[in-house]
């Protein structure tokens, strides 16, 4: 069921608070609040990212480097994404995913960021994207796997009603699946005991994410 429009004087109008299902508020104070969230999540992803043990250190060129530098970048295409179904979408369900994702994966990307740091190592680096895996090649318009065009980013910024929380899901549920994708790949590649931890970690989560998205999904369409 698609719930009623409402107007961004609306949201203004007064705090927004939990409902009973203690779901996150909307509105201007809820986003104000995710971004507080989001600003502690990466605090502790930094934080989590000091244990990173010191007896070697990845290069430049290293399937490490390129894991975190990529995994950066894709995770933040998917705190934007979430950030839009947060504030636009109109399943409860479908906005608290997006908190939850929000909020895992920018603590995850402090602790990519606190690894590069640690290797001494720029957070872009001089190697192309994608050029740590074997099958990176194969990488249309510059975009990693399951990652959204900018048209696509664009549509959702627009959308209205339940067409944010069907084009939302559309997206994250790809979005993961392509993220999976790349910590297989640095699974498969990496001894580094800290960058294991974290990507198997990574692994769970967005495997356990796509079961809600996918139930979500059909929810949306029905």
């Amino acid at each position: 069921m698609t719930a009623p429009a409402t107007t961004d004087s609306e949201h203004d109008a007064a705090p927004a608070a939990p409902d009973q299902g203690g779901r996150a508020p909307r509105g201007r104070y809820g986003v104000l609040a995710l971004t507080a969230m989001l600003v502690v999540g990466l605090l502790l992803g930094f934080g989590g990212g000091l244990l990173t043990p010191g007896l070697t250190r990845p290069g430049d060129s290293s399937v490490e480097a390129g894991f975190a530098r990529d995994m950066t970048t894709h995770h933040t295409q998917a705190v934007e994404m979430s950030l839009t179904a947060y504030r636009s979408a109109t399943l409860p369900g479908v906005r608290q995913m997006a908190v939850d994702i929000a909020s895992g994966q920018q603590g995850e990307i402090g602790a990519m960021q606190t690894w590069l740091r640690q290797w001494e190592l720029s957070p872009t680096g001089s190697q192309p994207p994608m050029s740590w895996m074997s099958d990176g090649a194969t990488v249309k318009d510059g975009l990693m796997p399951g990652m959204a065009t900018p048209q696509e980013m664009a549509a959702l910024r627009d959308a209205q009603g339940i067409e944010v929380d069907r084009q939302f899901l559309d997206l994250m549920i790809n979005h993961h699946l392509g993220g999976i994708h790349m910590i297989d790949a640095v699974l498969g590649e990496t001894d580094n005991a800290e960058v294991l931890r974290v990507a198997r970690t990574m692994k769970s989560t967005q495997q356990s994410e796509l079961n809600n998205l996918r139930q979500l999904q059909a929810q949306a369409k029905g």
